[in-house]
C-alpha cells in the first residue's frame, strides 16, 4: 500500500513539472505568437490543472500524514497548492506566473518530502 501511495507521489511531481512547463512555456509562446495564448491560457486549462493537483495532492499528502506523522510535507505541499489556487484569481502575466511557479515548485517539494519520509 505504501508503495502505491509513493507512485502517487511521483506522480504529483511529475504534473508538478508539466504545469512548470507549460506555465514557462505559455509565457514564451504568447510573447512571441499572440495567437496561441487564447487556448493555452483558458481558465478551463487551469482550473482542470488545479483540480487535478488537489485531488492527487489531499490522496497523497494526507495518507503520508497518516502513516509517518510529519506535517511539513502535508504543509509545505498546501502552500503551494494555495499559491496555485491564488493564480487562478490573478490576471495572465508575471505576478501570475510567478505565483503559480513557486506554487508547483513547492508542491513538488512537498511531495518529494512525502515520498523521503514513506521509506
Amino acid at each position: 500500500m505504501v508503495r502505491h501511495r509513493i507512485g502517487l507521489d511521483r506522480l504529483a511531481i511529475g504534473l508538478s513539472g508539466l504545469c512548470l512547463l507549460h506555465c514557462i512555456g505559455t509565457l514564451l509562446i504568447v510573447a512571441t505568437m499572440a495567437s496561441a495564448g487564447g487556448f493555452l491560457l483558458a481558465p478551463e486549462f487551469h482550473e482542470i490543472g488545479l483540480g487535478l493537483a488537489l485531488a492527487v495532492g489531499t490522496v497523497a499528502l494526507g495518507h503520508g500524514i497518516i502513516v509517518h506523522r510529519r506535517p511539513l510535507p502535508l504543509a509545505i505541499g498546501a502552500v503551494g497548492l494555495a499559491l496555485m489556487a491564488t493564480a487562478l484569481t490573478l490576471d495572465h502575466g508575471p505576478g501570475e506566473a510567478l505565483c503559480t511557479i513557486v506554487g508547483v515548485l513547492l508542491v513538488a517539494a512537498g511531495h518529494q518530502l512525502n515520498r523521503r519520509a514513506l521509506r
